[in-house]
């Protein structure tokens, strides 16, 4: 019987003593310095053509708390010091790999303010959480029950650019399992008049977040705009508006993803999605705006992982399968289509809504590269490669 569980973080938001937001507010400080400092001792080595690791990365923290002038990370927690190490490594690990650009120095103020602790640097019991240097627990919210009996392995704790403070525990999850199977399979196109179309022809609107706040926006941009360079009050409280207006819309796309993924998951076995570069499509001027606020690739990622967490498949059809050009009844590929075009005839006499045609004709590539086994992925991991969609049209063209 497989007894392994899910990894699922747990995130709360919380309230801390002014004692507690200072020493965490230092701990932030001393994890961006430290992995600043690893991060420059690498490159220099790099450029003599050696490789510095995480344990000699360590071994020079040790010798950094030695000295005057470093004394200070001796006043906090060594748990998130370490880790912030460990996830230099792993930026490295990413970077030869080819699966990252080199990475980059944190700065205090554009950078995410966070600080992970292992077990050895936090304390869970009966509810209470209490962190290493603390006297007192966090003071959290807490929004949902965690887990039965649930032991946090990593506690991460960070502020975002409004000043909300937020705790992320990561524990076994043994109450997700995979759902019962189903039949029930779905294509999904998505867009910007409507954010997705689905293959049974159903349509979601896209809520369009950032339009919504963005006269408010802009005015707060604006106003920002006018204030003096600096760290002045009137500034901070001027970026403080801009930051809440930000959140709010994030939040709301955040949450409305997450109801969005979570019901197609339980409703469909297999779920069919076009493989898109999200990435080359926002350097559009015209479409970059509206295309980051849909969120695509935010969508995707949801998918995907509540997908292996229930036992659904999610297929990703090569992103130059021609499924709004060709005709989901009789196979025809069209000639060019502008994106104005969203309602067309085919010669065979049948009258195709765009959108829910290449929904449907995602559908028919995703079934038919789950029935031969083909990679789903070619253009992404194995440029090159020809893929069972396109071995799929080239059949059906005339």
């Amino acid at each position: 019987m497989d007894t392994r569980h899910v990894k699922r973080a747990f995130k709360y938001r919380f309230y801390p003593t002014d004692a507690q937001a200072a020493e965490l507010s230092r701990t932030f400080g001393c994890v961006r310095k430290v992995y600043n400092l690893a991060l420059a001792a690498r490159t220099e080595a790099w450029t003599r053509q050696e490789r510095v690791n995480y344990n000699q990365t360590s071994a020079l923290l040790t010798a950094w708390k030695k000295t005057e002038e470093l004394a200070f990370l001796n006043d906090v927690s060594s748990v998130p010091l370490q880790q912030t190490l460990r996830h230099l490594q792993s930026a490295f690990t990413n970077f030869f790999s080819k699966r990252a650009k080199y990475p980059r120095f944190k700065s205090s103020k554009k950078s995410r303010k966070s600080a992970e602790y292992t077990t050895s640097g936090f304390r869970f019991r009966d509810g209470r959480l209490t962190l290493a240097k603390m006297a007192d627990p966090l003071d959290i919210v807490w929004s949902r029950p965690l887990p039965k009996e649930a032991k946090p392995s990593t506690v991460t704790v960070s502020q975002d650019s409004t000043g909300r403070w937020f705790v992320s525990m990561l524990c076994d999850d043994p109450t997700v399992k995979p759902l019962s199977a189903t039949d029930a399979a779905v294509g999904v196109d998505v867009g910007l008049n409507h954010l997705l179309t689905l293959s049974t022809g159903e349509k979601i609107a896209n809520p369009r977040h950032e339009r919504t706040d963005r006269a408010r926006l802009a005015k707060a941009q604006r106003t920002l705009a006018r204030k003096a360079k600096g760290d002045g009050t009137n500034r901070r409280k001027a970026r403080l508006k801009v930051a809440k207006i930000h959140a709010r819309i994030a939040d709301r796309r955040r949450d409305g993803l997450h109801k969005l993924t979570t019901r197609l998951v339980r409703e469909n076995q297999t779920i069919v999605i076009e493989d898109l570069t999200v990435r080359n499509m926002v350097k559009n001027r015209s479409l970059a705006r509206a295309i980051s606020d849909a969120a695509w690739a935010e969508f995707r990622s949801l998918l995907e992982y509540k997908a292996q967490w229930y036992g659904r498949e999610v297929i990703a059809v090569d992103r130059f399968f021609p499924s709004s050009k060709l005709c989901s009844v009789c196979g025809t590929l069209q000639g060019k289509m502008p994106l104005h075009v969203r309602t067309w005839t085919c010669a065979c006499g049948t009258t195709h809504d765009r959108d829910v045609n290449a929904a449907r004709n995602l559908l028919a590539a995703g079934r038919a590269v789950s029935a031969c086994g083909a990679g789903v992925r070619p253009q992404r991991r194995t440029p090159g490669g020809q893929s069972a969609m396109k071995q799929e049209v080239s059949r059906r063209e005339p």
